[in-house]
This record gives C-alpha cells, structure tokens and sequence, in this order.
C-alpha cells in the first residue's frame, strides 16, 4: 500500500495559524513567525557556536533558543521552562513575585509547561533541524517525539520518522555480543502507555522508573514532578514520545537483558483515537492507566484489548481518597468485565509510583526478550498513514531516497567494489601520481633534473586519467547536487551519509563476534549527530567560473604543459553526458601497468581490510578529483564544480583540503573554490582565522568540533579513510570586530594512528604530512589527548610532536591548546610533555615581547565529555556543559590574541607553499623520522626541570642577597643604590654561570643517546636560544626582586622612623590636652580627639622629610604605546608624527584635506559637499575628545598613579569611536587624532603622576594605617586622662544594672506579703474561693458569673491581679520598698570597693584586674551575682594612677544612687513597674489560694480541701443544672409536680458523684445542707433568662420559695457552706 505523504512546506510559505491556544502558545514564546517559514539549522548555529556562557533567559520568548543551546551543550537543563524574573526572590519593589502576579490562574498563563517547549521547537523547525535536535535529545536521554500534535487541532498529526533515522544506538547483550542500529530501521518491541480519564500517580514519573531503575534521577519523560511539570499543558496534549532501553551488558546494571521501546501518549486517549490505534496495533504490550471507566472508556478498552497483542491494566480509579477504591462497570470489576486474566489488572489505586514501577519491571522481565514483537518505526509509519496521521517523509524527500538508492546500487558487493567501479579517480593511479609529484619535488629541492621515466610515467598517468568517463554514481550525485531545489539537495545528501553508515552498521554486525571485538574500538557506532544545512531561498542563476589566469592555473603549472599536450591530441568533450560505464579506455597498456604495478598492489593491500567502508567524503573527493584532473578540458557542468563546493560549504558541508590515503592535495580544485569564495562572498580578500584539532583517530576530533561549534564533519573514526577536513563559519558583526576576521577556517585532521593495512611508516608519513600541513596553516591548535591507551596513542603523540617541529622550520607556530579527555595518568603526562614542547618551540621566539602566542604555552582544559562511548546507555556527565563552555572561552581568547597579526590571508598561496615544503620534505627532521620526536619531548621535560632547579638556585641566592640588604643603612641613598648595583652584577653574574652549566649538561645529554647525538645541529641551536631566553628572564627576574627587596627595605626604615616621630608629637599634644583638661574640667569626645589628631598628622607629613621625588617624563612611555599600537594596525608609515609627542599643541585638533583620500575630496567636491564631509568628520573627532576629557577626569580622581593601561584604553576608545560612524577618510585622520589626545594625556597623567612621584608606598602606607595611628592616639588619651570615662563605664554597664537587679530581685514577694497581711481572703484558697463567690452576688453581673463559671482559672488570676494593681497604687510602699534596697545594696558595693583598695593607694596599676576583684568581693561576701563579661576588651584595660579611679568610681556611685532615689520618689506606672519585676505578687498570691486545681468531673466546681496532701477531694459548693452549658450537663427544667423540697436531688448534677469519680467525695443530700445552697437558687433565679438565652433552652421553671430567696438569704447560705469548714 502506497502512502500520501504530506508535502513539505519548505519553500512555499504555510498559512498562518488561527488564533487559539495553539496560536498562543508559539507567540509567548516568540516563535510564531516560524508558522510560515521554518526555523533552520543555520539560524540555530547563530545561537550556540558563539556564545561563551550558559545565560538565564529573562522571559518566555528566551525559551526556544535556551532549549536548543543547552541542548546543542547536552545539558540535562535544556528542557527547563525557569525565567530569571521567576528565579529572583525580590521584584524591583521588593515585592514577591506572588505578590504582583495574583491570582493562580493569572500565574498558570505566565509560565509554560517543559513539553509545551519542546512541542513548539518541533513545530517550528524544519526536518533536518528536528533531526538534529532529535539526535543530541536522545544523547541527553530525553525522549523523543514520534507523533507531534498538529498546530491546527482540526488537522491530523503528523508521524516524525524522518528525524529518527539519524538516530543510531549501540547495545550489548548479556553474552557480550555487541549490536549497532539505526533506531528507525531496526526492529525493537514497543511497549506503548496511555491513560483514560484523570490519575493522579504520574505515568510519565512511572515510565521513567521502569526506564532508568529507582534509584536514578534521570528523567527521560517529563512529569509533573519537574519544575514546570505542574503546569497545565496547551499544546502538546495528542503527543507521543519515544525512549530507548539499550542494556549495556553488565548484568549489574542492566534491569533488563534486550533492547526495546517505550511510547509515552500525552494527555487522555479517549481525545485521541487515532493515536490510540496507531499504538494499539503497532506495540507489542500496551499498558493503560485508568483513572476512568464509563461506557466510552468500557468501549475504547475492549477495542484495545481486540487490537494490542498483550495488555497490562493499572486501576488508578480513587487515588484521591474517594471511599470506592476499585473502579467498577455495571457491578462488574476491570477484570471481570473486559474478561481479562488476574495478571493482567494491577491495582495502583494504594500504591506509589515507585511500587507501581517495581511491579511493571517484573512483568516486563519476564517478557523481555522472547514475548515481546519487534517492529520498525518504518513499519509503523506505514500503518499511521493508512490510520490517518500525515507523515513527515515528503514526495522530495522520496525522491532523495530513491536517488541515493540509485547511487549505492552495487555497494552489496562490498565498499572496495563499489568504489574501485564508481570512484576510480581516487584508485591506484591518483596514489602513484601522488608519489610520482613527490619524487619531482624533492629532484628539485636537490637541484636534480627529473628522470626521464619518472616524467613518461607522469604523462601516461595523466593521459589515462583524462580519458576518464563519469561513472553512473558520480554522474547522478553531481547532477543531483547542481540540482536547484536545496531541500532535495539536502535530504539527499543527509540521506546518503545516514544510508552509508546503515551499511556500514549492518556489515560491521554481521561480523563473527570474536572479529567484532578486535574492530569494536575501530567501529563503534553510535548517535551521529550529523545532517547537512539547507538554505530555503531560492538559488540563483548560476554562471559558469573563468578560471583562465587565476591563482588556480598557476598552482598546476608544473603539469600544465602535459595536460595542453592531452588537450590537443584527445577528444576531451566527454566527460559528464557520455558513456556512464565504466573506468578507462586502456588499462591494458603496459607501461603503466608495470611503473604502477606496486602503487596498485599497495592500494589493493588498503581497500582490502575488513573495517575498510565507504563514506560520503569519497564521493566529495571523487568530485574534487573530476575538477582537478579534468577542468582545462571539462563541460560546464564540471566547470561549475566549484561554486557548487562554494555553496556546500557555506552551507555547512565539509571541504576535504587533502587526501590523507594519497597524501595529495589537489590545489586547482582548491584554488578555484577559494576564488569562488571570495567572489561570493563579495570579497578580493578575506580575513581569516584557522583552529585546527589534532589527534588521535579515536580522539573524535569531528565529535569534538561539532560539541564546541555545531559544524558536521566527516568522523574518520567511524571508517578507514584519512584527510585534512575543513568547515567555514562566518562570523556575526560583533566577532568579527573582536577577532578581526571574516571566517572562521576549523580544520580536523582524521585518521591518525589509523592502521588501515598498508605498510606501517608509509602511514606514518602520511600522518606526518597530514599533520604538518595543518599545523602550519593554523592560528590556533586544539591538541585532542584521546582516554584510550596504547600503541597508536603513542605513535600520534610522535606524529604531534614532530609535526610541531617541522611547522616550527616552516616560520610559523600557532598558539597551542590542550584538551584532555581523562585524567587519567597516561593522559595527564601526555598533556604535561605536550606543554613542554609547545612552551619550548614557542619561547624560541625572536625576543619580541609583544608576541601574544608565545605569552599562551599551558592552556590546558579536561572535558569528560560523551566522545570516547557514544553509546545511549551512557549518560553526558553533568560537568561537560560548563567545562565545553570553559574550552570555548579558552579558544576564542586565544583567537582574539591572534588578531594582532591580522592581514588578509592567502589561504591557498599559504597551503601551496606549507605542502611544497611538506612535499619536497625539505626539513631538518624527514617526514620518516618520528622515534625523534619522543626524544626531543624527553628533552624538553628535561630543560623544565633545569628551569625548575635554576629558579630554585637563584631563590636560595635570593636569601643571601636580603641579608646584606637589611644590614645596611636603608636611609643612606648613596650605599643602598651601591649595593643595589653590585648585587645586580652579581645576580647576572650568578644566573651567567648557572647557565653555562645548563649549556654544559645541554651539550652532554644531547651527546649521551644517539638519536639527539643524530639531531643535535637542529637541537642545540634551539636549546641555546632556549636558554639565552632563560637567562635573560630569569635575570630580568631576579633584578626586580632586587628592587622590590630594597624598596621594602627603605619603606620599612623610613616607617619606622616616621613613627619615632609622630610618637613624639603625640606626646606632646597629650600632655597639653591633659593640661587643658585638668584645668577645665570638660571631658573631651572622641571628635575632638580626632581633630586635634588630624592637626599633628597634617604637621607630620608637612614636615617629614620623604625621600627624593623620582618622578619622570612620561611622554616616553605614552609614545611607546602609541608606537606599538600603530604597528598593530599596520600604520608604520606614520612613525615620524610621533616625535611630537610630550611637546605643545593648538588647543582644538582640526580636521583638514590631506585627512581625505583625492577620489574622495574629487567625489566631494562633485557633489557639492565637500564641507558636509569635513564637518562630519570635525564631529566625530571633537565627540571623541570630550569623551577623553571624562576618561582623564575620571582616572586623574583616583588614588593611583599613571599607568601605560590608561593609554591602551584610550587608544581603543578613539578606535571604537572611528568605527560607529563611517566615513571615506585616510589613516592620517586616525593617526593625527590619536596623536592629539595622546599629547594631551602626557600633560593630565604627567600632573597625576608628579603626585605619586614621593614615596609612593609609604604614603600608602601611612595614609591606610592612619586610622590606626587615631586610635592609639585616642587610647593613649584615655588611659592618662579618662579614668572618669572608665568609671562611668564600669558604672553604666555593671553596676547600675546590679543595682536594679537587686532591688527588683525580691520586691515582688515583698508586695505580696503586703496584700497577705492585709486581705484575709488570700489566706486559704476556700476563704479566695467564698470572697469570689460573694464579691460575684454583690456585683450582680451575669457576664462575671459567665466567666467564673466557663473560665474559672482567668477569672481567679485576673481577680488577684487586680488586687495587686489597686493596692500599689493606693499606697507608697512601692517607693519604700525600693528605697529600701537601693540603701542596702549601694552600702555592700562601697564596702567592696573599700575592701580592694586596701593596700593599693598610689598605685598605678591596670583596672580590669581590680574591678574584677570587686566584682569577686561583691559576689564572695555579699552574695550579689555580677555580669563580669562587660569588663572583657580593651575599655577597661587602663593603667592609671587607682586612688584617682576610686575616688571617680565613688562619686559615679553616689550620683547614681542619689538619681535612682529621685527616681522612685516620682510617681510610676505600676503596670510598667510591675512588668519589670522577675517575680511578679500576682504568682506568688496564686500559690496561695490556688489549692490543689483539681476540678469536680461533673460540675466543673473548683476543690475546697485545705491541705494539700490530701488524696479525696470536696467541693463546698457544687454547681447545678441549668447553670452550666449543655455540652456538659443536661438540660434543666423542673415540672409543676416537682415543686418541693425533695426536688433538689434533681437539681444537682453531682449526685452520687463516688460513682463517677472515686477520688471525690460525695455531695451532702440532707435538708440543712439543701437549704445553705440558697446561694445558687438565687442566681438560677435572679438570671434564669439570661441563662435560658445563654444555653438556648426554653425559660426554666422554679418552686414558688426560690422565687422569695432574697440576696441576703442566699450571702448566709453560702457563709454557712464556707463556715462548715
């Protein structure tokens, strides 16, 4: 059955979406203009490849572009939804953000739910870039969308297989077998989820569980336990998603023993049948949570149950506490009516979603591998379009696959068949050739003429070579991708590329299992992240490239004479339209078939490995090859080749630079794709910048590549093939201002340390070659230091270092980078003795200190990154994002540094002459030669430790030197510069011998093994530049800290002797001040202190003799920057102007002609403007000065002196200034403008500088310690003159709190005693209880009986407390009281004081040791606790003459006692007084009357036994019905039959109260006790409605005699009750 396929809206626009959630949802997030034309890749590589920080985005419109950076870096939070504004804790207000948002469903529309991000990506990408994002989605082990809802809800689905098929997975069975597949293509068991109706167990957290395991937090779905997951999805309601189980072999971590797929429905099933049936027929098990069961659920289960091969049910029907927690139909359960077996119902209504989990993994193990039916994902789509759903494989993309499959007919054969039938160009006749052109070029570096056979072999090579006709294969891939449709280009050239390692998958599983273990590290498949970019506007017309009398004809002149011969003698117009059969016309001729013969069998030898497999590169090298061997004869469409090259790599594709299996380079082919370049690109020349990775080819230096910048190149470790591959970035505006170029040139070197079956130092050399071309065209280079260990880790670290060596020959080094896979020890010292190496080619530098690449030699960064096992089932370590970012940062700082020596680059003349170096193999170390490279790196880890050791001789030397120092006189200028010549002298002399030592040991070890004894004439020369090197910085070093030693010594002497003498003044001014002190008797403050400080420190440094001013001219230094800075821009012409720096000027800088070129002022003038141009250009530059004068104002106020930085900056200011307004002006404007407001600094910063021209240090110095200098001064003060301060202190801070404390301790307990002796109700708790009693029914308030009834313990206490308030404020005894104890306790502190003065008059002495010892006496004899913790610190630590202290200290004491007196002879609040009292009367009264606090367990009436000890508790007065609430007793209410005396046994509520409660002893029933409670007849009386209201009863009914009980018979009742006792 055929399908209808939708078709893909790639170049049409699509309509835009109705306004609906949908619509809503793309606009917050910025992506609704992507509904008509879709996101790229090209759009997102803006995103990722040039930002250097992992930022927070700010709103929702960040979203997108956050996912796909985080994504493109594998961080596990690429998926959060988390805005900073949501992340802040504090608005701007400082209001929550709760606070300002509102009400929750305002909340819920300003956020948006993880999958609802990831839905909308998917919606407004196009198919490569969704194949893309899928890819590194499943790396991140995120799952995977399958079916992705249609932005219009009235539009079908659409099925996702095509961003699948790039998916690639690797597994290993329990029997350690390993499998590789495409996850498209290879049959797996699905096992799909849906819900019905509402659950609250998360299915999502469930899957996950049954994915990762319990105990794993990685969460390959998203639930509502993730941030974000809580809020209601909009968008991506109808989804499936897709995750992976890959076991991995190790039966420890491995839950199940197969792989298989788990589909995850989103939303409701029953909203989405066709979804529903989609995975109904194509799961094998489906699982259904089912929160619902109705006759639409009973109905959609059994057409699951007909459809799904296996079933598992999960009844989450009440999870939410309903009290029916079994889901039922009719009365029927799950099982029963859908006829299911037991095991096929789980009930999840009482179990966690980790318990649910647990039992699915047990079922799912037992069906795993053998019950289970694998099906494709094709096979599915197959169904989803005969079901309804679109499917996203268009008619184009069709055709791409039905192309790509014509193309490979044959590879069935094998990939050495295939390509020796259509790619013949790259065959044994191209390798020989190859060897031939590298015998010519070292005949002629050794002035040799060429032998005459060498060049008949050449020719006939060439003349076969041109009778080449295009084969079928390259025929259709050339005509395919001059196709004008870009779309159908790239989804074929995708499609290949995912075709070629599908076969390449499957030949490398059909291997027997011990010869897949020997390849596995060989051919380890894994997730490629790989798909071309494509371009949505149209192409345009193309026009056919004139190469005649380009770079590219000169770059083949040595052959052009043979190739004008073949020219003219053979028909040369067939070539792309004729025959597409096979090879050459005449392979049978036997001069080649002899010269050849080797070069065949050598090629035969390379093909004929079992891992050997063909990939999308050897078409692209067939094609460069067509153009290079065929374009002075070719047809247009070969002629067009290289536009077509242009346009793939803009477009991402990569560019094979050379071919590692010939070792050539094919430079027309080149040649002419670079002048294409800068003609598309619209530029005569382009600047550029060249990062190349290097290393192993286990490395995945393409993997790398594509991790830092997001370009696709060719993974060499994937296949047996050899190259220098090269993709171009273009850089954004703001790159390119910062690095200075045009593009970007990335460069990966692959296949190195590849055996591929040729002779093992033929591939060596081709790795040395390889190697040294691309280190030589390089600005910077990422060394790539692979985890694994081994023979070929060590043949590529001598290939590096080799290459490094012959690069250095070539005049050129890059600046050098490490990135270290592991830390692992073999890696570690890897990347150590590549620094070495580096640090010693780079430092042998001509001297020039501005050269940035040498200042950059230890750059090395780990990055544990997903590279060396790209297996699924291993996770991205959770540190690769920050540490790639950190690598980045690392790069493009070194790029930035490398902008110094910008110039319009000449790629290919620099790659011409790099490869006839290379070629000729015209270095001191030959390209065979690579055991020398282990040797040199030796050397150099020798010549760092000699470093090392020479560095820590001249420290030891260091020590000696400080000693003589320090023991001259620092003050004496003349014979500390003495010696500080001498020691200089001696320094240089010092380092002198110590390095001819190093020379000496240099010269022995060169001589001690015979391979640096073979290389030492290339050794020694860079040894002793090395070294001279050496000495001159270590010398240079040694000297600085000659002068840093004696200027510390100087600085030291002359401190010293400015604090003699401050000291002095100090003595001084305090002398006087306790003077004017003692005269005046006014205590000075601590201001006025300072300011008398202030006028002997201004005095000091007024008077102080400072050493000499040593300031100098600047204008030197400022010219020099100026110098250096005019080099860089490469304005050397202009260095005579610079004479004029430091000398005078006009005060305004004019503009004039000579600062516009002639065509410029002609053009001006033409048009009648040339005033405009000049006023504009006179705007410009006075902007730029007042922008200076800022700038000078701003550093001229801090308190620092001039430094070479400030012209820097300057400089860059007048630059950036330039840049923001064009205009047609020559570099003399530049110049002269920077001259002006350079001359015009040299006269602010030289002011600056003449003030910082003293003693620079010491005036630091003093001036940071100046606020020490005040508080010694202020010390010294107080502790000569401050002894009344220091009493007042003792005072304040002990004393007058002790004093208080001791009045308050006891007054509490005293005013009780009062109120005790006063009212006898406070005497016994019966006399409390009777005086409440009679003060409530002489009150006659209902609300006070209320609260003695209902709140009996605060109506007791609130009484007492009342009593206290009114006697204290009825009496004065509060004031007595407390007069009383301020006499005693003032009388015990004098006797203390009194007591430790005994012996000590005229004493100076310190005052903390004494005060304490009147603290001790205080507590010893007076037995006053005392807060000695205020006497620690520096206050009461005065030496001082005691008898003057005690003298202060007794006077404070009377003062003190004498305003505490006034103080409570003045009227007080008595509640503050009362709150102020540790004991407070009303506790003390309540133990007192409180009794026992036992309460009648009937009535509630409160215990009447006096003693406390007793065991059976009385109540004289029990309460009746109908005056307590209902909840306790019931209702009261007495008929018209029940009005006689006898009646009162019904109205108490405690009869027979033993048989409640035996501890209380019954009520008295007699006649006489009956009567005495007339007390509360009367109340139930004198408030029966009040309490009829109260309690809500109906008006309670009363005998006649209670009616007449007046409030006096009810008093004498309640006497007579109280008086029993």
């Amino acid at each position: 059955m055929s399908f209808k396929l939708t078709k893909k809206p790639s170049s049409k626009k699509k309509r835009p979406l109705k306004d609906n959630a949908q619509a809503d949802i793309l606009h917050k997030l910025g992506l609704e203009a992507y509904s008509t034309r879709q996101l790229d890749s090209a759009s997102v590589s803006n995103i990722n490849t040039w930002t250097l920080e992992d930022k927070q985005p700010l709103e929702l419109k960040d979203l997108p572009n956050t996912f796909l950076r985080r994504l493109w870096l594998l961080s596990e939070d690429a998926r959060s939804t988390c805005c900073q504004t949501q992340l802040d804790p504090f608005n701007e207000d400082g209001k929550q953000p709760e606070g300002k948002l509102g009400s929750s469903e305002e909340k819920t529309t300003n956020a948006i739910n993880p999958l609802d991000l990831v839905t909308s990506v998917f919606m407004s990408a196009d198919p490569f870039l969704q194949q893309e994002i899928a890819v590194r989605m499943t790396q991140c082990k995120f799952a995977v969308p399958l079916v992705l809802p249609n932005a219009d809800p009235e539009k079908p689905s659409q099925f996702l297989l095509w961003p699948l098929r790039a998916v690639l997975g690797q597994w290993r069975s329990t029997n350690g077998r390993v499998q590789n597949g495409n996850l498209a293509s290879t049959p797996l068991p699905i096992i799909s989820c849906i819900k019905l109706g509402h659950c609250s167990v998360s299915k999502s957290q469930v899957l996950n569980y049954v994915l990762t395991g319990l105990k794993s937090s990685k969460n390959t779905f998203i639930h509502k336990g993730m941030d974000g997951g809580q809020v209601p999805r909009r968008l991506s309601n109808g989804l499936v998603e897709l995750g992976w189980y890959l076991p991995t072999g190790d039966i420890d971590r491995d839950i199940y023993q197969a792989p298989f797929v788990i589909s995850n429905l989103r939303g409701d099933a029953s909203n989405h049948e066709r979804c529903l049936k989609l995975l109904c027929q194509t799961s094998s098990a489906l699982i259904i949570f089912c929160g619902d069961f109705k006759e639409k659920e009973k109905q959609l289960l059994e057409s699951c149950k007909a459809m799904a091969s296996k079933l598992i049910l999960i009844d989450v029907y009440g999870t939410e506490g309903e009290e029916n927690t079994t889901m039922e139909y009719s009365g029927q359960s799950l099982q029963e009516c859908l006829w299911l077996p037991k095991e096929s119902v789980l009930s999840g209504s009482t179990l966690s979603e980790e318990e649910v989990a647990n039992k699915l993994c047990e079922i799912l193990k037992s069906w795993v591998p053998d019950s289970l039916k694998p099906i494709t994902l094709e096979a599915a789509a197959k169904l989803a379009f005969d079901i309804g759903l679109n499917v996203d494989e268009s008619p184009v993309c069709k055709k791409a696959m039905a192309t790509v499959e014509e193309i490979l007919k044959g590879l069935d054969e094998g990939s050495v068949e295939f390509q020796q039938k259509q790619l013949p160009l790259q065959g044994h006749l191209w390798h020989r050739l190859a060897e031939i052109d590298k015998e010519e070029s070292k005949l002629r570096k050794s002035e040799k003429e060429t032998e005459p056979q060498l060049q008949e072999e050449k020719k006939d090579i060439l003349a076969e070579l041109k009778r080449y006709k295009m084969t079928p294969a390259m025929k259709i891939f050339i005509d395919t991708l001059l196709t004008k449709d870009k779309i159908q280009r790239t989804y074929f050239l995708t499609w290949l590329k995912l075709r070629l390692q599908l076969h390449q998958t499957e030949k490398l599983n059909s291997f027997p299992e011990s010869q897949t273990e020997n390849l596995e590290h060989e051919a380890d498949i894994s997730v490629d992240s790989d798909s071309f970019w494509t371009d949505s506007e149209e192409e345009t017309e193309e026009q056919p490239v004139n190469n005649e009398g380009s770079d590219v004809v000169q770059c083949c002149k040595t052959t052009q004479e043979e190739e004008q011969h073949l020219h003219n003698t053979e028909n040369a117009t067939e070539h792309l339209e004729s025959t597409p059969d096979l090879l050459y016309s005449n392979k049978e001729q036997l001069h080649i078939k002899d010269s050849c013969e080797v070069a065949k069998a050598l090629h035969s030898q390379s093909l004929e490995s079992k891992t050997y497999n063909l990939g999308i590169e050897h078409f692209f090298r067939e094609m460069g090859l067509i153009f290079e061997l065929t374009h002075m004869s070719g047809s247009q469409n070969v002629l067009r080749l290289p536009k077509l090259a242009v346009d793939l790599l803009l477009h991402g594709v990569p560019l094979e630079l050379m071919d590692g299996d010939a070792s050539n380079i094919p430079l027309c082919w080149l040649g002419s794709i670079f002048t294409e370049l800068n003609h598309s690109l619209r530029q005569e020349k382009l600047r550029t910048r060249v990062l190349t990775i290097l290393g192993s080819h286990d490395a995945r230096n393409a993997e790398v590549l594509s991790g830092l910048f997001g370009v696709k190149l060719q993974e060499g470790w994937k296949r047996t093939n050899r190259g220098v591959y090269m993709a171009v970035l273009s850089l954004p505006d703001d790159c390119r201002k910062d690095l200075d170029c045009d593009l970007l040139l990335l460069l990966d070197v692959e296949g190195l340390g590849l055996a591929s079956g040729g002779i093992e130092m033929d591939m060596l050399i081709h790795d040395n070659m390889m190697a040294t071309v691309a280190i030589a065209l390089s600005d910077v280079l990422l060394q790539n230091i692979s985890p694994h260990a081994g023979k070929e880790i060590e043949t590529t670290f001598k290939v590096m270092v080799s290459s490094l060596l012959r690069s250095k020959e070539c005049g050129v080094f890059p600046v050098c980078n490490r990135l270290v896979q592991d830390e692992g020890l073999d890696a570690v010292l890897q990347a150590s003795q590549l620094r070495h190496v580096c640090k010693m080619l780079q430092t042998e530098d001509k001297g020039d200190i501005n050269n940035h690449h040498a200042l950059n030699t230890s750059s090395t960064t780990f990055v544990k990154g997903p590279w060396p096992n790209m297996s699924l089932s291993e996770t991205v370590d959770k540190q690769y994002t920050n540490d790639v970012l950190k690598l980045k940062e690392t790069l493009f700082g070194a790029l930035k540094r490398c902008s110094t020596k910008t110039k319009e680059s000449d790629f290919i003349g620099e790659l011409s002459q790099v490869w006839d170096a290379v070629k000729s193999d015209s270095f001191s170390i030959s390209l065979q030669n690579i055991n020398v490279a282990l040797v040199f790196s030796l050397l150099c880890t020798e010549f760092s430790q000699w470093e090392d050791g020479l560095r820590e001789h001249m420290e030891d030397w260091l020590t000696g030197a400080t000693t003589k120092i320090i023991a001259t006189k620092a003050l004496d200028g003349t014979t500390q510069d003495a010696l500080l010549n001498e020691l200089k002298k001696e320094a240089q002399e010092e380092v002198k011998s110590e390095v001819h030592k190093l020379k000496s040991k240099a010269e022995s070890y060169l001589m001690s093994e015979e391979n640096l004894k073979m290389n030492s004439e290339t050794f020694m020369p860079m040894l002793l530049s090395n070294m001279n090197k050496l000495q001159e910085r270590v010398s240079e070093e040694v000297k600085q800290k000659l002068e840093a030693i004696t200027e510390s010594h100087c600085s030291l002497s002359q401190i010293e002797k400015f604090e003699i003498l401050l000291k002095g003044e100090q003595e001084f001014k305090l002398a006087a001040l306790v003077e004017t002190s003692k005269s005046t008797n006014i205590l000075l403050q601590d201001q006025e202190l300072e300011e008398e400080f202030e006028s002997v420190w201004k005095k000091m440094l007024s008077g102080f003799d400072f050493r000499p001013s040593e300031s100098d001219d600047i204008s030197s230094r400022v010219a020099e920057v100026l110098r250096q800075n005019l080099i860089s821009r490469g304005l050397q012409k202009h260095m005579e102007k610079l004479d004029v720096i430091g000398q005078k000027q006009p005060s305004s800088f004019q503009v004039c002609d000579e600062h516009f070129g002639y065509r410029s002022r002609l053009k001006h003038m033409l048009e009648d403007n040339n005033m405009q141009q000049k006023l504009e250009a006179q705007k410009v530059a006075n902007k730029i000065i007042e922008e200076y004068k800022r700038f000078s104002a701003t550093k001229c106020s801090l308190p620092a002196d001039f430094s070479e930085s400030y012209i820097t900056e300057l400089l860059e200011m007048i630059e950036n200034g330039l840049r923001e307004k064009s205009l047609e002006i020559r570099s003399a404007f530049e110049v002269d403008l920077k001259i002006h407001v350079c001359n015009a600094a040299c006269q602010d910063f030289q002011k600056l500088h003449d003030r910082f021209g003293k003693d620079k240090e010491l005036l630091t110095y003093i001036s940071e310690t100046k606020n020490r200098y005040a508080a010694e001064f202020i010390y010294q003060f107080r502790k000569r003159d401050q002894c009344q301060r220091v009493a007042q202190a003792f005072i304040s801070m002990v004393i007058k709190p002790l004093v208080l404390a001791y009045i308050n301790q006891s007054l509490g307990i005293n005013i009780a005693k009062e109120i005790e002796d006063k009212a006898k109700q406070y005497q016994s708790p019966h006399a409390f209880h009777q005086s409440i009693l009679e003060d409530l029914i002489n009150e006659d308030c209902f609300e006070s009986f209320e609260q003695y009834l209902l709140f009996y313990e605060d109506y007791r206490l609130t009484k007492i407390h009342d009593t206290v308030v009114a006697h204290l404020a009825a009496s004065t005894s509060l004031g007595k009281l407390k007069q009383q104890r301020l006499g005693e306790v003032v009388g015990k502190i004098a006797a203390a004081v009194s007591q430790t003065t005994e012996g000590a008059s005229g004493v100076l002495s310190d005052t903390k040791p004494l005060l304490e010892r009147v603290c001790l006496t205080l507590e010893k004899d007076a037995n006053i606790n005392v807060e000695k913790e205020f006497l620690n610190g520096p206050l009461f630590s005065i030496t001082t003459d005691w008898d003057c202290f005690v003298k202060c200290l007794v006077e404070l004491l009377a003062t003190m006692r004498l305003g505490l007196s006034q103080e409570f002879n003045q009227n007080v609040n008595v509640l503050e007084a009362l709150d102020d009292l540790p004991t407070l009367p009303q506790d003390h009264l309540l133990q007192i009357v409180r009794g026992c606090d036992k309460r009648c367990p009937l009535c509630k009436a409160p215990c009447d036994e006096k003693e406390l000890d007793h065991e059976i508790h009385s109540s004289l007065l029990h309460r009746p019905k109908g005056i307590l609430p209902h909840d306790i007793c019931s209702p009261f209410q007495l008929s018209s039959s029940e009005t006689s005396e006898d009646s009162y046994g019904e109205f108490m509520v405690c009869k027979n109260l033993p048989l409640q409660d035996k501890n209380w002893s019954d009520v008295s029933d007699d006649l006489s006790s009956q009567k005495a409670n007339n007390y509360w007849r009367y109340v139930l009386v004198r408030f029966r409605e009040k309490f009829a209201a109260k309690h809500k009863q109906e008006l309670a009914k009363f005998p006649e005699d209670w009616m007449k009980i007046t409030r006096e018979e009810a008093l004498d009742g309640l006497k007579k009750v109280f008086g029993r006792k």
